[in-house]
This record gives C-alpha cells, sequence and structure tokens, in this order.
C-alpha cells in the first residue's frame, strides 16, 4: 500500500525537509502498541540522524480509546504553540493519564497559555486537523496503530528497531540510486 496523501506543511515534521528518507506515522496517543513503537522510533532517529524525516499523523481508535481523540486534540493545540513534539513525548510518556484535567497539567508544564490551549482544543481548526489526519490514513489503508510509511511505501513488518533500520536503509539506498545522473 502506498501513502495517499503527501507530507505537506500541515503535519507535524521532525527532520530536514531534504532528507533521504521520510517515515510517517499513523499513531494513537492511547494505544498501548504506539507506546511500545514511541522509544523504537525514538531510538532510529537516533541512529539515522540528518538521514531521517519523522512525520505523525493522528490516528485515535476512539471506538476501543476513549481518551485518544481528546489526546490527539492536546498535540494540535500544543502545536499551536510550537510545542507539538514535546506534547507528543509527554503523551506517550504518561498515557495511563489521559483524562482532560491531565492534558491540561501537561500544557502548563510545557509553559504553554493554558486558556488558548484549552481553546485550541475545541477549535474547529484543530478537530478538522485531527480528522484529516484519520481520513489520509483511511485512505492509504491504515487499519490499526502504529502504522508506518517509509518513503511512501506501507512497512508492514513489526515494529522492532533492527527491522525499522533495515526497511530505512533500504530507501536510503534506493533513493541515493533514483538520484544519480546515468
Amino acid at each position: 500500500m502506498k501513502l495517499i496523501m503527501s507530507v505537506n506543511n500541515k503535519d507535524n515534521i521532525q527532520g530536514k525537509e531534504n532528507a533521504d528518507v521520510t517515515l510517517v506515522e499513523y499513531g494513537d496517543f492511547e494505544c498501548p502498541y504506539c507506546e511500545e513503537a514511541y522509544p523504537i522510533v525514538k531510538d532510529v532517529q537516533e541512529v539515522e540522524g540528518d538521514v531521517l524525516r519523522l512525520v505523525f499523523r493522528n490516528f485515535p481508535l476512539s471506538q476501543i480509546h476513549p481518551h485518544a481523540i481528546h489526546a490527539a486534540y492536546a498535540a494540535e493545540a500544543a502545536a499551536k504553540q510550537g510545542k507539538f513534539w514535546e506534547m507528543h513525548s509527554l503523551l506517550f510518556e504518561n498515557q495511563d493519564a489521559l483524562e482532560d484535567a491531565d492534558l491540561a497539567s501537561y500544557a502548563k508544564d510545557l509553559n504553554l497559555n493554558v486558556q488558548q490551549f484549552k481553546k485550541d482544543m475545541e477549535s474547529k481548526e484543530i478537530i478538522d486537523k485531527v480528522r484529516n489526519d484519520f481520513m489520509s490514513g483511511v485512505k492509504s489503508g491504515v487499519n490499526g496503530t502504529p502504522t508506518f510509511f517509509i518513503n511512501g511505501i506501507r512497512f508492514d513488518e513489526p515494529c522492532e528497531k533492527d527491522l525499522l533500520l533495515k526497511a530505512i536503509n533500504l530507501a536510503k539506498k534506493n533513493t541515493r540510486k533514483e538520484g544519480v545522473i546515468e
């Protein structure tokens, strides 16, 4: 399967725009598998450095994770104040505490304007952003979390560091090969 919606300026991105490899993760902040993947992705980012660009898109499975949608809103509200990745980390590191009061507490810990944060969490802009992330995942065949795409191609192996690095290295080689003028 291929990624239908290309990475764009509405995405939450870590890394250089011209990185050889783009890793897109569709994730749910309440999903235990996403929580397991979180340190693996951080390790992979450390190993790959500037070669890797990470994109996180919200895919809250609200039927089975009742706090996932508000956690996604919280992450996007934090993004409006330039702290998406810090909130992303707090949410995964405190997955057992995702009530609205907890989310506001994290916003305070990040020195966000908490009133603005709460207002943004309920805004049409944030709700639409999370919905658009989710729908782009559905169109790309995402049906569970985490789901990864490496340079637009779905990664269907288990989320293990060695397997992810192997796939990223293969994508790196293919990117560099395509960039060579023959």
